[in-house]
């Protein structure tokens, strides 16, 4: 087969072009090599080079905590974590740049809004491609670094990834670079299904398998993944497709439901899944409806809420885009449109390491817990005082011991200085007394509290 640009519009209707697999050319072959992404070669578009950093063969956990939580039998998450920049589009990256070392081509060009950007500069550093990135103004922090450490060029273009993609379109014309823009370039789609091929040799198929989007293309990716191989016979059945989307931004789940409304001013943390004019919405909408799936938006409150519970739960760092398949997951079991013995996957794209929201969220929420401990013990010492003159060694074991003794004078110490206890000596012991202004604080307290 002659290796050839893909080309993701067709010149004559302007549509969609996609591989489409050769089921007879598979008949008779087998998976080859260890379990890895390279392992469905047969599979995917022919490339001479195999580039690969050890991509694929991510592990499928099985999440009992959370569903006993949630009151489910079965809950998975299949972990794109573990691959070799954090996220899933590592697999994107293999099969691109295999192809650019097959064309000969040495520089490339991609708009991204953070994952394929990441993962593409490392994979073009360790194979000596010029890498240029067109990134929007809203980019996670963490991708960036990534992007910047393998010395992309990046130029930023745009509020949202929607602008940089029209960018990358037309650089990519003006220039004769290698397009690697996920929404045009096909062979995207065809890595991304090997995802479906791992859940199906790890667990079988589930009756739901819950997608975070944002163009909608790993949606259609992992679906198309699971008709290949239920049209050559490998299974017998197909899952049900749930996609997700931000309340804030959620233009597939709007026209999923007929909604016309074009989204002025598309807002939301999880900037993974941040696209206003999705390339690929007709794609992901059909994926859904011909597995009898759903569309589904969740707020960013229950996706915030989604990662600390993956986290506390499961010990897994889930970046906020694939928090909201668990969000999502939540919404089901409340609206009762999941039965507790069906199946659940929830795919895990990115690491939460690379989104810096939730990290400065959790930063804040640290230093407030610490601040209020400390509040919190200054106002038990003031109690206790209101009640009776006491000596440090009284005052400790009332609170407990809940901390050392030294700590509890340090406490001390800064109260007295406030002016709101203090000192005096009684029968060879120093005492501690509430002043009036210590007893004003507490009042002030209890009013707030009395308020809120």
């Amino acid at each position: 087969m002659e290796v050839t640009i893909p080309k993701h519009k067709c010149p004559v209707c302007g549509g969609l072009l996609e591989y489409i697999i050769d089921y007879e050319k598979l008949k008779g072959l087998s998976l080859g090599g260890s379990f890895t992404f390279w392992r469905y070669r047969n599979f995917l578009p022919e490339v001479k080079n195999l580039v690969t950093m050890q991509e694929g063969g991510t592990p499928l956990y099985r999440a009992r905590r959370l569903s006993a939580k949630m009151n489910l039998t079965e809950l998975y998450f299949k972990d794109e974590t573990r691959n070799p920049t954090n996220s899933f589009r590592d697999r994107s990256a293999a099969l691109v740049i295999s192809n650019i070392l097959d064309l000969g081509f040495t520089s490339v060009v991609c708009a991204t809004n953070g994952n394929m950007g990441a993962s593409l500069s490392a994979y073009c550093a360790k194979y000596g491609i010029n890498c240029h990135l067109v990134v929007p103004k809203l980019v996670d922090m963490g991708k960036m670094a990534q992007m910047l450490i393998h010395d992309a060029v990046i130029e930023e273009f745009g509020e949202t990834v929607d602008k940089a993609i029209y960018r990358a379109e037309k650089i990519s014309k003006e220039t004769g670079w290698y397009q690697a823009t996920p929404e045009l370039n096909p062979l995207v789609i065809e890595a991304q299904k090997t995802i479906a091929f791992e859940i199906v040799e790890q667990m079988g198929v589930p009756n739901w398998l819950i997608i975070s989007m944002g163009s909608g293309g790993t949606l259609y990716s992992v679906w198309k993944g699971f008709m290949e191989l239920y049209d050559l016979g490998g299974i017998d059945r197909l899952p049900r497709i749930v996609g997700v989307q931000a309340e804030g931004c959620s233009p597939i789940v709007n026209a999923y439901f007929g909604v016309e409304r074009k989204i002025t001013k598309p807002s939301t943390h999880a900037i993974g899944i941040l696209v206003a004019e999705p390339l690929l919405k007709e794609l992901s909408i059909k994926a859904i409806r011909q597995s009898k799936g759903l569309a589904i938006s969740v707020s960013d409150q229950e996706i915030f809420l989604a990662e600390r519970e993956i986290a506390r739960l499961e010990g897994l760092f889930a970046e906020p885009a694939s928090s909201g398949t668990v969000a999502a997951l939540k919404k089901m079991v409340d609206e009762a449109l999941i039965e507790k013995d069906e199946v659940a996957v929830c795919l895990i794209g990115g690491s939460g390491l690379k989104a810096t929201d939730v990290i400065q969220a959790l930063s804040k929420k640290r230093k407030m817990s610490i601040m209020g401990t400390e509040l919190s013990t200054k106002e038990k010492i003031l109690r206790i005082l209101d009640r009776r003159d006491a000596y440090g060694y009284e005052i400790w074991k009332e609170l407990e011991k809940i901390m050392t003794r030294s700590a509890i004078y340090q406490h001390l110490n800064d109260l007295r200085n406030r002016g709101l206890i203090s000192l005096y000596a009684k029968e060879g012991r120093k005492y501690f007394a509430i002043t009036e202004k210590g007893r004003r604080i507490l009042k002030a307290i209890d009013e707030v509290k009395t308020i809120l």
